[in-house]
């Protein structure tokens, strides 16, 4: 059964008799109250749980009017005025001003619809609360009840209304941070649609997200930061990776001067691109839905609690859930006249109002008894009691009292509660603040007033819900890891670059580049030394031309070299190509190696065209047998043998195997007709035999 609160201003006026007149005179003054405590009490709804029992109001003030003694009937009172309200103590989150767009809203669900919009609370209050709102207001309809950003409940009486699957819908379908604007306007829809379209839409809402949550609508600060740090990294990345990249590419080359600008301006185009890309891609500006508060929205609580303390020492949020019952209420007053007239002592008023971090304080208690002690103006202990949590915050502005001992001493039990406290749905702040009580009156009295310091200022609300700016927090970092990333990737590159030539090289005998690659000259080679060799020395020497002017030393010669094998590197190492012709062309490049470097030379060795380009030339003896002699063209180390032992010279002799003869090695100026008999009488009649040969002229 519904408490019924009792009016203590009359307590204690009615004498006291001993004879049958004060018995009469009681008896009939019983009888008139039973007509108040009948109209006071709340009838139980036929589809609702008890109503919740407590009460929380400002305290009336001595032979003033009671204020509407329960949580309900003060938000029935709020309804009668206006069927939408709004809390002011959410502003950086629902500022007030929000109540036209509910209300608009809420025309649109085609039944009378009641919205109220407050802070968090335990389910078994919302559920009760509700339906003790519509039993004081006496009116039917659709009441909602929104809490923070979410639809929260709601409930239809005495009219048709798919209510309970529009909430479900609502928490489904919707992403936590849509807000409690997007959040209603999906309830109405719902409702709009009807009881069999509702339910349907609400089983699929249910089975398409039972696992799974809708994608946020917006991002965080930590989201923004991580765009900002990825921006910084390509900014200075790419641009970066494309001018050491080309420099790997091109070491040890000269370009034309035209050629040379576009590297510098790809990497210049990329980082405008990117510059002007970020902003667009990344384009979110705001990390939720709420709507910016004016001042006199962020200071409408304050005012209130204010207003409250000036009439009556302690405030009970009269949105919030009675937590002290009458006699609690007297005693705390009763503590709090005696402390004033103490030594030492002074006024304490005691705020009952929930801190959340979408309040002005943004959940700071110490910042919000400031606040409220400024619009006060008088001096005394603030105590911010929240009814919420049950925290106790204490706070000393201007009396002599310790105030270290309040800040240092006070006992977590009784600031935070304990098991029972938590157990408990008042927290039990009746008997702590009795304690609490206790507790000043024993804190040591100093000799001047003492303070506390002024607390940080709360974030500015603007600030609360807007993203900082790209080209800020983690962009910086973000240039210098960029920077680090397209030196990692150049190594990784030249790496990679390393990794392929050591893989080539095992596959080609003569991997080095063509200025750097050694002249090897067996004697007797195999035809397939010679296919791997023709092959990988034409191959270097085509890759080493970098401008006109090498074309123009050494072209005849790689020419005449290609004109050998059909202008196909890849033909060398194929069957059906001579040995002699490998020769031949190897000859020829190796004669083109010599121009590009400086060193050409008409003649070649005679004794062995393998050994490379020849200085004079020398009769030699050519045949172990007899005396037959031959005035070939030699290098050094030919001539020097020649010189220090003349019978030697033959076994020097490049030596070339014929099909034709079995296979018999000769010398290979005996050995065919081809291109190599040329070789005695210089390179230049050596390319003049290829073209002949070919029948280019």
């Amino acid at each position: 059964m519904r408490a019924v609160r009792t009016n203590h201003a009359w307590a204690g006026r009615i004498p006291a008799r001993s004879n049958g007149r004060a018995r009469v005179l009681r008896l009939l003054l019983a009888l008139c109250a039973l007509p108040a405590v009948f109209a006071t009490a709340t009838p139980a709804h036929a589809t609702d749980t008890t109503p919740d029992t407590r009460a929380t109001t400002t305290a009336p003030a001595r032979g003033a009017d009671p204020a509407p003694d329960t949580q309900a009937a003060y938000l029935a009172d709020r309804l009668r005025e206006n069927p939408v309200h709004v809390t002011d103590q959410l502003p950086r989150e629902l500022p007030p001003s929000t109540a036209p767009d509910f209300a608009r809203l809420a025309k649109k669900t085609g039944v009378p619809t009641y919205v109220l919009v407050l802070p968090m609370m335990s389910s078994t209050e919302g559920d009760q609360l509700l339906g003790a709102v519509h039993d004081r207001l006496g009116r039917d309809g659709l009441y909602v009840l929104i809490e923070g950003t979410d639809v929260a409940r709601a409930t239809a009486y005495g009219v048709r209304a798919p209510a309970e699957a529009a909430v479900t819908v609502t928490v489904y379908e919707l992403a936590y941070d849509a807000g409690a604007l997007a959040s209603f306007e999906r309830f109405v829809e719902v409702i709009a649609q009807g009881e069999k379209k509702a339910a349907a839409r609400a089983e699929a809402a249910r089975e398409r997200y039972q696992d799974d949550e809708p994608a946020e609508m917006y991002i965080g600060p930590s989201d923004r930061r991580n765009q900002s740090f990825l921006t910084g990294i390509l900014l200075t990345g790419v641009p970066l990776s494309i001018l050491l990249l080309a420099a790997y590419a091109r070491r040890g080359r000269t370009g034309k001067p035209a050629l040379r600008l576009i590297v510098p301006a790809a990497a210049l185009l990329s980082a405008a691109a990117i510059a002007l890309t970020a902003p667009v891609v990344f384009d979110e500006t705001r990390s939720s839905a709420a709507r910016p508060p004016t001042p006199a929205e962020m200071s409408a609580r304050v005012e209130r609690v204010a207003a409250g303390l000036k009439q009556d020492p302690v405030y009970a949020d009269p949105e919030s859930p009675r937590v002290l019952d009458a006699r609690q209420l007297d005693r705390l007053h009763e503590r709090i006249r005696d402390f004033r007239r103490s030594e030492g002592g002074g006024p304490v008023y005691v705020s009952l109002v929930p801190q959340t971090p979408e309040s002005e304080a943004a959940g700071d208690a110490d910042l919000f008894a400031a606040a409220v002690h400024a619009k006060v103006g008088e001096d005394g202990v603030y105590v911010v009691a929240d009814p919420d949590d049950g925290t106790i915050d204490v706070l000393n502005h201007g009396l002599r009292l310790d105030s270290s001992h309040l800040s240092f001493d006070l006992p977590d039990s009784l600031t935070l509660g304990d098991s029972r406290a938590d157990e408990a749905d008042d927290h039990l702040l009746g008997e702590r603040l009795d304690r609490l009580m206790t507790f000043l009156d024993e804190t040591p009295r100093t000799d001047r007033p003492q303070s506390e310091p002024a607390p940080a200022p709360a974030p500015r609300a603007a600030d609360d819900h807007t993203l900082p700016t790209l080209y800020s927090t983690d962009f910086w970092p973000g240039l210098v890891v960029g920077a680090f990333a397209a030196l990692l990737l150049t190594g990784l590159a030249a790496g990679a670059a390393w990794i392929v030539r050591g893989l080539l090289r095992r596959r080609s005998p003569v991997p080095e580049p063509f200025d750097r690659m050694p002249f090897t000259a067996p004697t007797a080679p195999s035809t397939s030394y010679l296919r791997r060799t023709a092959h990988a020395e034409l191959t270097a020497l085509g890759a080493g031309f970098t401008d006109q002017e090498d074309r123009d030393r050494a072209w005849d010669r790689l020419d005449a070299a290609l004109l050998l094998v059909d202008g196909d590197p890849g033909r060398a190492r194929r069957p059906g190509v001579d040995p002699s012709t490998l020769v031949a062309v190897i000859v020829l490049v190796r004669a083109g190696r010599a121009a590009l470097t400086g060193r050409a030379s008409n003649l070649c060795c005679g004794v062995n065209p393998l050994h490379g380009p020849a200085e004079h030339r020398h009769h030699l003896r050519v045949s172990a047998e007899g005396n037959r002699r031959r005035l070939l063209p030699v290098c050094a180390p030919c001539r020097d043998a020649a010189i220090a032992d003349p019978r030697g010279i033959p076994a020097r002799l490049l030596e070339l195997s014929d099909p034709a003869l079995g296979n018999t090695r000769l010398p290979y100026y005996d050995i065919t007709d081809g291109p190599l008999t040329a070789v005695p009488d210089g390179i230049g009649r050596l390319v003049e035999k290829v073209r002949e040969t070919a029948g280019v002229h």
